[in-house]
């Protein structure tokens, strides 16, 4: 069943990139007391994900930050690796937490998994963006259709 307006992220361990390596990060750490915006990509390095959803929200970093938002963070069925050589190749490092969920369990757990192994990529996320208060998701926009527009930084300013 897909996360609703309204519903408590559930629980979630990630790993994000630090200076040090590879560290383990939860949802208990991002979320509580504060204002997030959370956007998911089926794939780091992909093209539409590369090229049209993360830089919306590079580039609205501020305007984001500025309407009360606390953290952006972006999410994907990668490992940590590619997670971290993605943040430093689009300059996202220090300005977007960049989240791997390497086995898909938070894209599963909020029901906004999707299967591409008809295109060789297998389990990744649906093309999301949410904006979480204190835990609790109070928008959701889901792509329905390739490309971006529901899920992006224009979008959720329209909404903050």
């Amino acid at each position: 069943m897909t996360i609703s307006v309204g519903d408590k992220l559930p629980e979630a361990t990630f790993k994000t990139m630090t200076a040090d390596g590879p560290k383990p990060i939860t949802s208990a750490e991002i979320f509580p007391g504060k204002k997030v915006v959370l956007f998911g990509v089926p794939g780091a390095f992909t093209p539409t994900c590369s090229n049209n959803h993360l830089p919306g929200y590079l580039e609205n970093h501020d305007a984001i930050l500025a309407r009360g938002v606390d953290t952006i963070a972006v999410v994907s069925v990668n490992d940590v690796h590619v997670m971290g050589a993605w943040a430093r190749f689009t300059g996202g490092e220090g300005k977007i937490l960049f989240l791997a969920d390497g086995n898909g369990d938070f894209a599963k757990a909020v029901g906004l998994d999707a299967d591409h192994s008809g295109g060789g990529m297998g389990l990744r996320s649906k093309r999301f963006s949410m904006i979480v208060d204190d835990g609790k998701v109070i928008a959701l926009n889901v792509e329905t259709k390739p490309g971006v527009d529901e899920s992006g930084a224009a979008h959720i300013l329209g909404q903050l």
